[in-house]
């Protein structure tokens, strides 16, 4: 929910230009509000053409914010993002609404997202039903995200783990199949021996005529045959037996630097989603800190006061902005992870 710039037909332009600095947005509940993209202030009220403070900076509203991350959402995040250098700031406020004060937004009753394994999806009540990759058929690329219980039903075992122990179950299986290609082998050079020394055999061998031609004939297709399934035995040795070998020895290798890289992806995601909780805890720790004085402001008018508040809003502004380079950072490591995950096992 990215806040919208004024444009030149709205009430701004109609009324006349605001002073230097200061800019029109247009916030995700269509009310107006004006920073100043010097000091980072913000404000309800439209500035005069005087330059300078605005009469009543804005009250900080709590409102759950949401931030994309590659297509989906992250809720619980007050912050929206105005420009690439600027942001605006809100947070909870309980006083009573005066009347030329806006009407506070109306809190969100349900999160807009939810997040396994450290990957965010839109909420089923917020967004609709995401589409699946493969709908006919049951699909590693759909159905790997969430944990597993295993067969005891005490641990559980990630989506990853599932797809690479039926990995591994593919080297057994490869390592069975060489195994059967192996005694087929053995089978075509007993069956080649035995034709060979039956065609060599001397029963018969003094017949005469028309008959001796024809059992000459008889053993001398007995030896070309053994001779063809000697042939065939060595073609099952060379081009399936062997190439099963070697693709079995270097699966492993293979399968290892595969394990290894997926491994550091998760353990990138997962520290980055961290880190986003963590920027967003210490965001809503400067906001309490601006709100209470702000308050202190309104109760009791001094310098010392204005000036620990333009501290608190600087110190919340660069929370914002540690905050939005965090989800940034997410972001990267989230579209590296459906990179790698989702397109390689379409």
């Amino acid at each position: 929910q990215k806040p919208r710039k004024a444009t030149p037909q709205t009430e701004d332009t109609l009324n006349g230009h605001l002073p230097p600095g200061w800019q029109s947005y247009m916030s995700p509940q269509g009310r107006r509000y004006y920073v100043n993209t010097f000091t980072n202030e913000t404000t309800w009220e439209r500035p005069s053409s005087v330059p300078g403070t605005p009469k009543s900076p804005v009250k900080l509203v709590n409102s759950p914010s949401v931030l994309t991350v590659n297509g989906y959402y992250i809720s619980g995040t007050p912050v929206h993002q105005l420009d690439s250098d600027h942001m605006s700031l809100r947070k909870a406020s309980g006083d009573p609404q005066t009347p030329g004060s806006p009407a506070a937004p109306r809190r969100q009753s349900k999160e807009s997202s939810l997040t396994i394994n450290c990957v965010t999806f839109p909420h089923p009540d917020i967004m609709p039903e995401q589409q699946l990759l493969k709908p006919s058929e049951w699909s590693y690329c759909d159905y790997f995200w969430a944990d597993k219980k295993d067969s005891q039903g005490n641990n559980t075992v990630s989506g990853f783990e599932i797809l690479l122990q039926k990995q591994l179950k593919g080297k057994q299986m490869q390592k069975e199949m060489a195994e059967f290609v192996r005694e087929r082998i053995k089978i075509e050079e007993e069956y080649a021996k035995n034709l060979s020394k039956l065609s060599q055999n001397s029963l018969a061998a003094q017949e005469e005529g028309t008959l001796g031609e024809a059992w000459a004939q008889l053993k001398k297709s007995l030896a070309d045959e053994a001779e063809v399934h000697l042939k065939f035995s060595s073609k099952l040795q060379s081009e399936v037996e062997k190439p099963l070998l070697n693709f079995r020895e270097n699966f492993k290798k293979d399968m290892k630097k595969c394990d290894h890289h997926i491994a550091d992806l998760r353990k990138q995601l997962a520290s980055r989603y961290a880190a986003v909780e963590k920027a967003r805890k210490a965001l809503t720790e400067r906001q309490k800190d601006l709100e209470m004085k702000t308050q202190q402001l309104e109760v009791k008018l001094s310098n010392k006061t204005e000036e620990e508040i333009k501290k608190a809003r600087r110190k919340s502004t660069q929370a914002g902005d540690d905050l939005m380079r965090c989800v940034d950072l997410y972001n990267q490591a989230q579209s590296k992870w459906f990179e790698e995950m989702v397109t390689t096992t379409l």
